[in-house]
């Protein structure tokens, strides 16, 4: 597992087993803020949010002794417009539970200098948004320059030699042309990327998902393809089999038996815990009283993100993508 030790490497899995066996969850996201730079065309957040409640950085340490989660994703929204985000995570990693922290960002904000503070407060990981290995990511985030950016400050974080910087790409219809190219793009700055599959739940807009035959011959050859790529370099963090799970959803038009609230589960800015950023609506202040009425009578199959891909899967399956996954 890169960037850290090889005791931090082992313990990690070793607690995602072990909260699987408990109903805890393996991750949680914390949603620190729902206010973002960017209206992306996949997502139903965007734009700023005024008089947003917030927890301070102080609060968030309670959520990590109750739940004691082997991961925590800081997210939004976009998370560095809160200053106080190096506070954030420094109080996550206080204490015996250390979990392992990724900062989830469109990256329009970031520079050198914050991604200094925030690896020196303790984050593990970044993942960055790339929709497109060009100037279309500007147009698909409704924000002009965006790719610029990417282009000239992904390729300098990399230089620090951390191995802890991965692009993430959500699957539509738009960028699915692109998917061996934006592999190629992240491999050319020096860093990895990792997949997942787009949700109409979140916007209602149907023409970004993926249904027509030939698309689907082109998405089962693009995850093929990436298998076969990963085999023989570095740089793309899906396992096979959520490479080809990605297909299936898009095939029979969703993947049943979510663990939304068992596995993993949202925090929101203010505090309150959602099983999944999809049902704001439902509303929790505790773990038990969520999967007793959503998750025992959830019945979605909408999604398979990256964070529901790997929490929801089988012991066995589970076993053998965290032992790649430490491999790598």
């Amino acid at each position: 597992m890169k960037g850290l030790s090889v005791a931090q490497s082992l313990r990690i899995p070793a607690r995602a087993l072990n909260n699987r066996f408990k109903n805890k969850p393996i991750v949680i996201s914390f949603e620190v803020t729902l206010s973002c730079v960017a209206r992306c065309k996949h997502c139903d957040t965007g734009g700023y949010k005024p008089n947003e409640k917030r927890l301070a950085p102080n609060e968030f340490r309670r959520y990590i002794d109750e739940l004691r989660p082997a991961a925590v994703q800081l997210s939004g929204g976009e998370p560095l417009l809160r200053e106080d985000l190096p506070d954030i995570i420094r109080s996550i990693k206080q204490g015996k539970c250390m979990p392992y922290l990724i900062v989830v960002s469109n990256a329009y904000l970031m520079n050198e200098q914050r991604y200094l503070e925030l690896k020196e407060a303790g984050a593990d990981r970044f993942s960055f948004s790339l929709d497109f290995p060009n100037e279309k990511h500007d147009e698909f985030r409704r924000l002009p320059g965006l790719y610029a950016h990417l282009d000239k400050l992904i390729p300098k974080l990399a230089s620090y030699g951390n191995n802890d910087i991965a692009m993430n790409s959500a699957i539509t219809s738009a960028n699915l042309p692109y998917l061996r190219e934006l592999a190629d793009k992240t491999y050319e700055w020096g860093v990895d990327i990792s997949y997942s599959a787009y949700s109409t739940r979140r916007t209602g807009n149907l023409e970004l998902a993926i249904s027509e035959e030939a698309d689907l011959e082109l998405l089962r050859e693009s995850m093929e393809d990436l298998i076969q790529t990963k085999r023989k370099r570095c740089g793309i963090l899906n396992s096979s089999s959520v490479l080809r799970g990605i297909y299936d959803f898009f095939k029979n038009g969703g993947t049943p038996n979510c663990n939304a609230g068992r596995r993993f589960l949202v925090i929101r800015p203010e505090g309150v815990m959602n099983a999944c950023s999809m049902f704001r609506d439902k509303r929790y202040d505790n773990q038990e009283e969520m999967i007793k009425d959503f998750t025992a009578n959830n019945k979605c199959k909408d999604c398979y993100v990256a964070i529901r891909a790997y929490s929801d899967k089988g012991l066995w399956d589970l076993s053998k993508d965290l032992v790649e996954f430490i491999r790598y």
